[in-house]
């Protein structure tokens, strides 16, 4: 049988392996940071007749620029946003994957502040962008000082910040975000996947989007609107970055079907948005139980929790495995992470928690 290893592949990605979380079958599977509730029956009909709509003209290309579907992701975002500030993909992977096509590349070079988002070192070596893993303190925290002083050291074309940031789960000091642009000489990119569950008072950099032209925050469907199967990204900037990331997208890169889906779901945006608080009311009950039992947990302005176990964290993730709940070790020595699901699924995570130190 033909392997990897006898194929001409890049020497770049020899022994590499493939972006992914286990898909397993188990009765609770809190390991992917999915929304855990149903999309509501009218929202199912609506997208049903969105989709039917399209369907008899499938023979056609669709809007290769999802012209009116970012003109509705505007008017969700606000901030005096319009189309002509957004641009939308497949999913928010896509979006900086653009990005980094568009600023990154042979050459080039992009920083991000680890242990954050996994895939931002994987899009950069797949667009040939050199990545530099800079610290997070020993708590998961990030000072605007420590920030500015990597930013200074590497001066980098490309910088991410994530807020609130995966795996760890707490947003960003606005402060951070400024000292940053003040800083870098390129492109600051803030991940904004997780903004729908920060706690009360949290600043989006959407507020300080007016007068920099070098700032892109990035969001998704798939996590607060429970659209993770419909694969929506999107992105909001100066009208000239989404002028700079058309030159790399590929054509008709978003089918009518989805532009169809997610337009529908925006029209239903608060049903669908409603299980937000829900959520919210889960995590922040995690983050206490697991606090009363004695455990280390970050604070989570996310859908889901960092926290600490002692000892290897893989056997405390056969341990909940074995008990029907599936978390996610994401390869930092003695955490893991879950996702705050509904009443029932954190119940099932806090009794198997029972077996684990």
């Amino acid at each position: 049988m033909t392997t990897l290893d006898d194929l001409p592949i890049r020497e770049d990605l020899r022994g590499r392996t493939p972006y992914g979380a286990p898909q397993l079958d188990v009765p609770v599977r809190l390991n992917t940071n999915e929304n855990s509730y149903p999309v509501p029956e009218p929202v199912v009909e609506a997208i049903g007749k969105a989709l039917a709509a399209e369907l008899r003209d499938l023979n056609r290309y669709p809007d290769r620029d999802a012209v009116a579907l970012r003109a509705d992701l505007a008017a969700y975002l606000g901030h005096g946003l319009t189309a002509d500030h957004v641009w939308a993909a497949n999913g928010s992977n896509e979006i900086q994957q653009q990005l980094l096509q568009a600023f990154g590349g042979p050459g080039r070079t992009a920083l991000g502040f680890t242990p954050a988002y996994s895939m931002h070192p994987l899009l950069a070596l797949g667009t040939g962008t050199r990545w530099v893993p800079a610290r997070r303190g020993a708590d998961f925290g990030l000072t605007a000082d420590e920030a500015v002083a990597q930013v200074r050291e590497h001066r980098p074309d490309v910088v991410f910040l994530c807020s609130p940031n995966n795996p760890t789960g707490t947003a960003l000091d606005p402060a951070v975000v400024a000292a940053v642009l003040d800083e870098a000489p390129g492109m600051v990119v803030v991940d904004e996947a997780y903004a729908e569950f920060a706690r009360p008072g949290t600043v989006s950099a959407l507020a300080v989007l007016p007068g920099h032209p070098r700032l892109v925050v990035t969001r998704t469907m798939s996590k607060a609107f429970g659209f993770a199967g419909g694969r929506l990204g999107y992105l909001a900037a100066d009208p000239a970055v989404v002028d700079a990331v058309q030159l790399v997208r590929l054509p008709y890169h978003l089918s009518a079907l989805t532009q169809a889906a997610a337009r529908a779901a925006l029209a239903h945006r608060d049903a669908l948005l409603g299980t937000v608080a829900a959520i919210m009311e889960q995590r922040d009950r995690i983050v206490a139980e697991l606090r009363a039992r004695g455990h280390r947990v970050a604070d989570s302005d996310a859908n889901f929790v960092l926290f600490a176990v002692d000892g290897d964290q893989a056997v405390a993730w056969r341990t909940l495995l074995d008990a029907g709940v599936l978390v996610r070790d994401v390869g930092l020595p003695g955490w893991l992470r879950v996702t705050a699901g509904t009443l029932t699924e954190t119940d099932a995570f806090l009794t198997a928690m029972e077996n684990v130190s």
